[in-house]
């Protein structure tokens, strides 16, 4: 039975434990807080779970919350563009019965943890350093670093040759009640916003610690008009200002919240992050190799929800890889390819964060200007945009090239006779 080590009880990494506990893997899992610890923890950014990753978990038997989490069928996206107009487009989460979740990452990986340890996986609560990560590589045939904060982060070098575009964020987010539902009465549609004139905001009912709620989260390139947090406020006055930010930069929304109150005490987040990618492979003063994995070596724009899809895929690829690796050795040439499989999805990823977060820099491209208002007729245009967030894969085949995606859009509109 072949030892790996998990370093970090993340989305990433434990998705990973437990696959690799169901395939019959010796797993140990070495993480800085206990479960108690991280329910009654500050919060994390919150984030979607498509479809496709809901799938992913229920292999493992490791969606608990469906059946209390906002099912979320159905996505809005509003921009509002430098000359003070607006677009929008609402679009199906999937093309069958399929909806999206999201869980407030405290329940989600307490219990994730939890059940790791019923199920026999091996868990030390521990801080580790690099030091400890040479003294285990004489203990495991495997190490993956799944926590990229302090001195673990270090041993990963940015790629600038995969991702050049860094670009820093400023964000503050608040858990809250009492939002107004959608005008079309939907009270589990999620909402997100590109304001060119600011930044970009996510409203979207989630599951949080006391039931259900809802997440806003705001996002700004640092000095920018929604940057508005450099004095760490208290929560009710961070909400205050989110609620003035939204009242200028997306009205829209702001009616939503307007009357918003947060659930308690400890519902909100102040955060800055650039988005990067590193190399994969750390190496240890001993010269021993560790692999990085998810958020470690791609760090993604928190606003386009896609981080825990980045996570469930990376955990997908390299347990995929672990197993069909069999007995040989975990050499460098075996980590490398293991995050180059992941990457055939992440590097989709990463570019449409990228496309979505330089919309605000510049006046809406005419192609996308287009493609939105073929959008708000079409049916199945809004619907092939929402459900390319599950696998953002399908953008490069019709919405960042212009000439595609005019083409694409006059097609649709033959095919309706128009």
């Amino acid at each position: 039975m072949r030892k790996i080590l998990i370093v970090g009880a993340g989305h990433a990494g434990l998705h990973l434990a437990h696959g690799l506990l169901t395939h019959g893997y010796d797993v140990t899992v070495i993480t800085g807080q206990s479960s108690m610890e991280i329910r009654m923890g500050k919060p994390s950014v919150s984030q979607f779970t498509f479809p496709t990753a809901l799938e992913h978990e229920r292999e493992f038997d490791l969606d608990f919350w469906s059946a209390l989490a906002p099912q979320i069928r159905e996505q809005k996206l509003f921009v509002y563009t430098m000359d003070g107009g607006v677009s929008f487009l609402k679009g199906s989460s999937h093309p069958g019965n399929g909806y999206s979740v999201s869980v407030d990452r405290r329940v989600k990986m307490a219990d994730w943890l939890e059940f790791f340890e019923d199920r026999g996986g091996k868990v030390v609560i521990h801080g580790v350093t690099v030091t400890d990560l040479d003294y285990f590589s004489r203990m495991f045939e495997l190490i993956i670093v799944a926590v990229g904060h302090g001195e673990l982060g270090q041993l990963f070098d940015n790629d600038t040759s995969r991702f050049s575009g860094a670009r820093p964020r400023a964000l503050a987010q608040a858990h809250v009640y009492d939002v107004w539902p959608d005008p079309d009465g939907d009270e589990n549609i999620s909402w997100a916003a590109t304001a060119q004139t600011a930044g970009n905001l996510m409203l979207m009912p989630m599951l949080g610690q006391d039931g259900p709620c809802h997440n806003l989260l705001l996002v700004d390139r640092k000095g920018g008009p929604m940057d508005a947090w450099p004095d760490r406020p208290r929560p009710e006055e961070q909400l205050r200002r989110m609620k003035d930010l939204l009242r200028k930069h997306a009205p829209h929304s702001f009616e939503r919240i307007k009357d918003a109150t947060l659930i308690d005490g400890r519902s909100t987040l102040v955060e800055e992050l650039t988005p990067q990618v590193r190399n994969p492979v750390g190496k240890l003063p001993s010269g021993g190799r560790v692999l990085g994995m998810a958020d470690v070596v791609v760090t993604m724009d928190p606003y386009t929800g896609e981080t825990w899809n980045n996570s469930t895929r990376c955990a997908q690829a390299y347990l995929e890889s672990i197993i069909e690796h069999g007995d040989q050795p975990f050499d460098e040439d075996f980590l490398v390819a293991a995050f180059d499989r992941f990457w055939e999805f992440g590097q989709d990823n990463q570019r449409w964060a990228e496309f979505v977060s330089t919309l605000w820099d510049q006046d809406l491209p005419p192609h996308v200007g287009a493609v939105m208002g073929a959008a708000a007729q079409y049916p199945e245009i809004a619907d092939r945009w929402v459900q390319a967030w599950d696998d953002p894969s399908d953008f490069k085949n019709w919405l960042f090239d212009p000439e595609v995606a005019l083409r694409y859009v006059e097609e649709v509109k033959a095919r309706h006779g128009d």
